[in-house]
């Protein structure tokens, strides 16, 4: 049997040709297919704005940057994610505060977040990042409600959930990422996730305010737009080109300290080629997750993520299967040893080095760490053959016999 990674990304004729056509255009970047890569998915969404960026992790300190956090502010999120998720707010100065999982869906538990909260003055927090880990859709209408009890914003980092959708207490399906409950949230376009794009990043968001702003900071928070010009000294100075109502075409103003977080055209193109077939993919990725859950479901020694939404509608995007085992380093060896080449998401972020010299510690989220040490993701890609997945599913059992 070939390899068979964790993740990989499908490549087509069509994506191929989207590419090359931008190739032999007028722009490789700035470009027209940056507005028709953010349309196309805002409708996906079903948000009112989206914006492209360079990766997930410039979405999520763009994010971070538009809802202003500043040196100080302290900022709740999970211990089990990429690092970005909290980074973002070391990047603004911000401090992280982790508050445990829960054990069955392995997302931030909001009743750890409310207890956290409770425990403190009421504006000791600024905001929250729930995370949609491995595709499981987190029930932002709750985490809003909590929210704004506390005056809190949320960003919701979506990266693993296109597509993944719950139904709120109204009855009315809500697509993660749509930002009915969420101030902004961000996606990643990084070839393992749903949509590839080589590397890339959206912010969506219904928030105009906002939206503007996230123009502006991805673009070294500069300006072209004359009805946002506020250079009025310059214009009292009479430097030349600079007459009141008179700004020349070459005139932009750098209003803010931003980045060059710019996506290319052709990366866009590919994501945009790509977000053609994402209900495809999806639909793929829910059938491989189905192909699991009947082969594991009732084995004693496997655990499967706990789907608590289920009985009010949902659907997971399933970027991730992961399963707990009790000797998960064994299995992940012997499944090397046959080509499988599974994965772990994650290692609890508040234990990495850079985390323990802010002063956490083992033992502080006890519920992260006994996750960590049993799961193991499982290969999940819409190209994975049902031969190929059976392997997997095989060689599993096998080790689990054997032991």
């Amino acid at each position: 049997m070939k390899p068979i990674p964790y993740g990989k990304q499908e490549i087509t004729a069509s994506d191929i040709q989207a590419v090359t056509s931008v190739l032999t255009s007028d722009y490789l970047t700035q470009g027209p297919n940056i507005k028709a890569f953010e349309d196309a998915f805002a409708a996906y969404i079903g948000a009112r704005y989206a914006v492209a960026v360079s990766n997930g992790t410039a979405a999520l300190h763009l994010a971070a940057m538009a809802v202003d956090v500043k040196p100080g502010d302290k900022v709740i999120t999970t211990p089990i994610t990429f690092a970005a998720s909290a980074n973002c707010v070391r990047y603004c100065g911000g401090e992280v505060v982790f508050a445990d999982i829960d054990p069955n869906t392995y997302l931030l538990d909001i009743n750890k977040v409310r207890a956290l909260l409770e425990q403190h003055p009421q504006n000791t927090f600024k905001g929250i990042i729930p995370v949609d880990f491995a595709g499981y859709p987190v029930d932002m209408e709750a985490f809003r409600k909590l929210a704004d009890e506390y005056g809190l914003w949320i960003i919701e980092d979506a990266c693993h959930a296109p597509g993944a959708w719950f139904t709120d207490s109204k009855g009315v399906k809500q697509i993660a990422g749509n930002g009915v409950y969420a101030d902004l949230a961000i996606y990643s376009f990084h070839p393992v996730k749903h949509i590839a794009a080589g590397e890339g990043g959206m912010i969506t968001t219904n928030d105009e305010k906002l939206y503007k702003k996230l123009l502006t900071l991805r673009t070294h928070g500069i300006t072209r737009n004359q009805d946002d010009f506020s250079n009025t000294l310059a214009v009292a100075a009479g430097i030349p080109g600079l007459e009141t109502g008179a700004f020349p075409g070459w005139y932009m103003e750098m209003q803010d300290l931003g980045f060059n977080y710019r996506l290319t055209d052709f990366q866009a193109a590919l994501g945009l080629s790509q977000l053609q077939r994402a209900d495809e993919g999806l639909a793929r990725r829910i059938a491989i997750a189905r192909a699991y859950d009947e082969a594991f479901q009732h084995n004693s020694n496997v655990e499967i993520q706990q789907l608590q939404l289920k009985s009010r509608g949902f659907e997971h995007a399933y970027h991730l299967y992961v399963i707990k085992v009790a000797d998960r380093l064994g299995l992940y060896n012997y499944l090397r040893e046959n080509n499988i080449y599974a994965q772990v998401h994650y290692f609890p972020t508040h234990l990495m080095p850079y985390y323990r010299e802010q002063g956490w510690n083992p033992g502080d989220f006890p519920l992260a760490e006994a996750y960590y040490g049993q799961c193991l993701s499982l290969p999940m890609y819409p190209a994975l053959t049902t031969a190929e997945q059976q392997f997997v599913i095989d060689k599993i059992n096998q080790f689990l016999i054997s032991r």
